[in-house]
This record gives C-alpha cells, structure tokens and sequence, in this order.
C-alpha cells in the first residue's frame, strides 16, 4: 500500500505484506511502547481487524494477532491495558471513515491462515541481552540463558538456600508472567504485585494437575499469568500430585514490587524469553484460535490523503 496513517503516538506505516508500528517518545507514550520502540507485523501474523468507537471523541483502529505469532501477546495473555497495547492506533472521530478503508486494506491482505493459530512466531521479540530488578532479585537474559541473582533485601530463605539459579532456554517449556498492574496486587509476598515465573519441562502439566494457574488454557510455550492467584510451580511430590510453592519461595521466579519488575522491563523480558523457548522446543500443535469478530466492510474514503491535524495521514509513493 505504500501508505502512512499517524494516530496519537503511534504511527503505522504500510508495506505490501507487513505494517510497520512505530511508538512516539514523549511523556504521554506508555513507557511500554517506549520501549519496543517499533514493530514489524506481517499480515500473516494477524487474524483479524477492527475498528471501534474510542474515548473523547477518537476512534479506534486494532489489528488482532493470530495466537502464537507474537511472543509478547503470548506472554501478556491478556492482561495489558488498552492504553499499552502494541497492535491499537487511536484517531480523531473524523478519520473513521479512513480507519474504516485501512481496515478493509489489511482484511484483503490476510490469507486462510488467519484463522488458525501460528506454529512459529512472525513478530520478533526485543533482542537479548535484557535485564531486570525485580523485588527479590536480578533476571538476566543473554539469549540462551536466563539467571536469577537474589537480592539479600527481598528474597526468602527458601531462594537464600537454593542459591542463585540460572536456566538454559532448552530447558524450559515456557514462562508465566503476572502483570505488576494485575488486579488485586498489592504485598511482594505471595507475589501479589505480579512476578515472572519459569516453567521448566514438565511444570505445565503439574499446574494443570493441580488446577493452578495458567497451563490448564495456555498454548505450549505460552504465558498464563492472568487467571487466578498466584500458581504452583512444575515438580510434583513423591505421590505425583503437583507441589504448591508461591512465586516468593519458587526458585525458579522472581516477584514484582512497587518499581520492581516493571510492565516496560519484564514483559519484554518475558518475551524474549519466550520466542527462544519456542525456537528450542518447537511446538506446532498450539491451541485452537480464538474466534474474532469482524466489522462491516468499509466504503473507502474519496481520498486516500488526509489532512494534517493532531493526528494526521500521509503517503509515500508506492
């Protein structure tokens, strides 16, 4: 398509088989957009457009991704607020109708495959290496490992005892992230402000056991933070019933506190973690997608080039 659509701090730029979401700096951006900075998304990566009224007079424009083509919607699972989510452009009420022509532009584009989940991801997560501070301790990922130094400040005996801890993303199945902002956060301990958990082979199936949170709905890989209280970790007791642990006394997780862990830093964390756990133990048999309703067809607007406002649209030769 050729063309460029500015919304209020964000900016998609379209290509034939991608759209490219760039994110405004500036106090007003989400510090989570900040720092993507920019996006990359094939039309094969999505299932589905939309186009809603928003607030205060705007509109908004909001691609759906497949389940399974972007790791940190996969990590997410979710739980981030309208305001930071990657995949919507708010405009003025005005440019409706041009949402509406866009939206109808990128529908056109999306192939059978937009109804079925993605067997790899086709939106890249942010490079390693990333870090953290959560409460009770430092992640680190250098793209192969992720490595756990507790803090003497914050971490329980029990992370005291097993020491600091370091996994090979080969020897995950995946990560569990509850988001700092989740519901009901509030005390480290417990990890009710959130925490980030890593699911080692065979955790999955333990949560699952013991009706804990997140495997029991996620796909293979995937995060599953949004539901319930704080989960169980993956080793099982000499019955082989799953062992419930808090995220405070897992060795395998780190808890979020108030300026620790957060959104910004440890959901990108997540999922880069993530993608390379998916890459290791490549997994094509996801979960069944989501239906996804789509909005009526559009009537395309009798200018492809808008006027410049608070949000504006120009074009670039195709």
């Amino acid at each position: 398509m050729g063309d460029v659509l500015a919304g209020f701090q964000t900016v998609w730029e379209f290509d034939t088989d991608s759209v490219l979401i760039r994110f405004e700096r500036g106090i007003r951006t989400p510090k989570l957009l900040q720092a993507l900075g920019e996006r990359r998304v094939p039309y094969e990566a999505l299932s589905a457009v939309e186009v809603t009224p928003g607030k205060r007079g705007t509109v908004v424009l909001r691609a759906v991704p497949r389940p399974g083509a972007d790791p940190l919607m996969d990590a997410a699972d979710g739980q981030l607020r309208d305001g930071g989510d990657p995949y919507r452009l708010v405009l003025p009420a005005e440019r409706g109708t041009l949402a509406e022509y866009y939206a109808e532009e990128i529908r056109a584009a999306l192939g059978p495959a937009a109804a079925i989940p993605a067997d790899s991801y086709l939106v890249a997560a942010p490079a390693p290496p990333l870090s953290f501070k959560a409460y009770d301790g430092k992640a680190s990922f250098d793209g192969k490992a992720v490595s756990f130094r507790w803090f003497w400040t914050g971490a329980s005996s029990a992370k005291w005892k097993a020491g600091d801890q370091r996994f090979r993303v080969d020897e995950l199945s995946g990560v569990e992230w509850r988001s700092p902002e989740s519901k009901g956060s509030g005390s480290p301990k417990e990890g009710r402000s959130g925490y980030l958990r890593l699911l080692p082979h065979g955790a999955q199936d333990a949560h699952r056991g013991a009706g804990g949170v997140g495997a029991s709905t996620a796909r293979p890989g995937a995060g599953a933070g949004a539901s319930g209280s704080p989960g169980l970790t993956g080793p099982s007791g000499a019955d082989g019933t799953a062992v419930a642990t808090r995220p405070d006394h897992d060795p395998a997780a780190v808890v979020f506190g108030l300026g620790y862990g957060m959104v910004h830093e440890s959901l990108p964390f997540a999922a880069a973690v993530l993608e390379a756990v998916r890459a290791a133990t490549p997994d094509p048999s996801a979960g069944r997608a989501r239906p996804t309703a789509r909005p009526a067809a559009a009537t395309p607007p009798t200018s492809r080039t808008a006027s410049a406002t608070s949000a504006n649209s120009t074009r670039r030769g195709c």
